[in-house]
């Protein structure tokens, strides 16, 4: 009986692990980190929250580094994917200045690589949450364009603290839209350190979020299944913000 019981059992731990969502996320670059080691030179990285918050929302997640060649390959097999955040888009994508001084493109390689990973996704019917930079990719990738640097168009920079990084502002949230069915809000407080945000948006998008000085903190793609890209990091508080981790419960729900 208890051989039984435990055959049952284990065939039903099986069955529920099988269940559970595939979530790839993308990582940085192998040089676009610093990876300190005296044995690798080099690592794909990518913020421990991004796994934290898949996990919680119960997705399996896998990591995509840079490089793949075959993206449509993978569409087989991932339920979900997450575009992550990381350094500047390369301006040459989207007609920028390339001499920008506050343009940190450090990775032509993911550049390349996400934005064919985008396309695919959008061929697709998985569903697909963008964040920050992969916000910006998704922008690229249809025809739009980027704010090269923020405080170049707007007065007073809400968007990082004085060292550049992580400052909190609240979003307003058009109630019909994904995203405000995802966090069950309409307003919301965010964490974001971004200096750039999108310029001139891309005609498949629908803006969905807005900063309190315009600057666009989330889209759409109405004619997608469900393809949701925000300018903040809901990672970073998913773990205290019950309205962050509902983006990522949703995210994984619909995959």
């Amino acid at each position: 009986m208890r051989s039984q019981f435990a055959t049952a059992t284990a065939t039903t731990d099986r069955y529920n692990r099988l269940m559970q969502p595939l979530i790839g996320i993308t990582t940085y670059d192998r040089a676009e980190r610093p990876a300190p080691s005296e044995h690798y030179a080099a690592h794909y990285s990518i913020p421990t929250e991004y796994v934290d918050s898949v996990r919680r929302a119960g997705g399996v997640p896998i990591l995509l580094p840079p490089g793949e060649k075959h993206w449509t390959r993978w569409m087989d097999v991932l339920d979900g994917v997450l575009v992550s955040g990381g350094t500047d888009v390369g301006p040459s994508r989207y007609g920028g200045d390339a001499e920008h001084p506050r343009i940190v493109a450090a990775s032509p390689a993911r550049d390349h690589s996400e934005l064919a990973l985008t396309e695919a996704l959008l061929d697709s019917a998985i569903p697909s949450l963008f964040v920050c930079r992969g916000m910006q990719v998704l922008n690229v990738a249809l025809g739009g364009s980027l704010h090269a640097h923020l405080p170049d168009v707007i007065a007073d920079d809400i968007h990082r603290d004085e060292e550049g990084f992580w400052t909190t502002h609240v979003v307003d949230v058009t109630p019909s839209s994904r995203l405000a069915s995802a966090m069950g809000a309409s307003q919301v407080t965010t964490y974001s350190g971004h200096h750039q945000a999108l310029d001139v948006v891309a005609d498949a998008l629908t803006v969905t979020a807005v900063a309190p000085d315009g600057i666009i903190e989330a889209v759409e793609v109405p004619d997608h299944p469900w393809l949701v890209a925000v300018q903040w990091h809901p990672e970073v508080t998913a773990a205290i913000d019950p309205t962050q981790q509902s983006l990522f419960d949703a995210f994984v729900r619909h995959a």
